[in-house]
C-alpha cells in the first residue's frame, strides 16, 4: 500500500521578474515501511520536495496524498495535528528550542498531541539513543551527535508513520554522523516506519532499498542503487 503518493508536483519561485521552477512535474509513491533516499546535487530541489511532501509548504501544481488523504488544500488547522501525528521531522540543522532541555524538546510533540504519558516516553527515547544523563541539558550543552539523536527522539516520539530525514548528517562528523544513520536504520526496521531521506552523499545512499535521482527539478532515475 502507498503511504505516500505525490502526483506531477511543480514549484517555482521568482527572483526580481526571473522565474526559477525547482520542482518540474515530480510524481513520487513510497510504500509503507519503505526506505528511499533522494539524492541530487545542491539546487537539484531535494529539500524543496522534502517540504512539499511533509506539508510544510504546498506546489504551483500537483497533488499529494498521504494514505489516500489529499492534503494539498488542506487548511493549515487540520494540516498541523496531521504533520505532529502522522510524520516526524529531522533536519540537518537540528532544530531544537533552545530554551528548552533535552527531556522536553523530545515531549513537545507528543505535549502538543495531548499525550498524558509525554515525559515518560520522552525519556524512555533519550535513554535508548544513550542520553539518559543528558535530559535536563539544554541544546547549548549538547555535542552535534547529541542533539541530532536528541531530534531523532522527537520525531519519534508520536510513533509518526513516516520519517523525513533532510541531511541529517551533514552537520556532524563522520563518525556521528555514521552514528545517526545507525540510529535511524534502526529506528526504522523495528517500527516499519517508512523513511524519507535526502542525502547528496553516495554512501548514504548506498543503504537505501531504493533511490531516486533528482537533477534540475526532474526525477532522472527512480528504482535501484545509486
Amino acid at each position: 500500500m502507498n503511504i505516500l503518493d505525490a502526483r506531477n508536483i511543480t514549484k517555482r519561485y521568482f527572483v526580481g521578474t526571473r522565474q526559477i521552477t525547482v520542482l518540474d512535474n515530480v510524481s513520487l509513491s513510497l510504500n509503507e515501511g519503505e526506505f528511499v533516499v533522494v539524492r541530487g546535487e545542491s539546487g537539484s530541489g531535494k529539500s524543496t520536495l522534502l517540504t512539499i511532501l511533509s506539508g510544510l509548504d504546498r506546489p504551483e501544481g500537483g497533488r499529494v496524498f498521504i494514505a489516500g488523504q489529499d492534503i494539498t488544500d488542506l487548511r493549515e488547522d487540520d494540516l498541523a495535528p496531521l504533520r505532529n501525528t502522522t510524520f516526524g521531522f529531522v533536519f540537518q540543522s537540528f532544530h531544537l528550542v533552545p530554551s528548552l532541555t533535552a527531556l522536553e524538546n523530545v515531549m513537545f510533540p507528543a505535549e502538543l498531541a495531548n499525550d498524558m504519558a509525554a515525559r515518560e516516553k520522552a525519556a524512555k527515547l533519550l535513554s535508548r539513543v544513550g542520553l539518559a544523563e543528558r535530559t535536563e541539558s539544554y541544546p547549548h550543552q549538547l555535542s552535534g551527535g547529541e542533539k541530532q539523536r536528541c531530534a531523532i527522539c522527537r520525531a519519534l516520539i508520536n510513533e509518526p508513520r513516516i520519517i523525513f530525514a533532510d541531511e541529517p548528517t551533514g552537520n556532524l562528523d563522520s563518525a556521528n554522523g555514521n552514528a545517526v544513520l545507525d540510529l535511524l536504520l534502526e529506528l526504522h526496521r523495528e517500527r516499519n516506519t517508512t523513511l524519507l531521506l535526502v542525502t547528496h552523499n553516495p554512501e548514504v545512499a548506498g543503504m537505501a532499498e531504493r533511490v531516486v535521482n533528482l537533477h534540475d527539478g526532474r526525477i532522472v532515475t527512480d528504482g535501484g542503487h545509486a
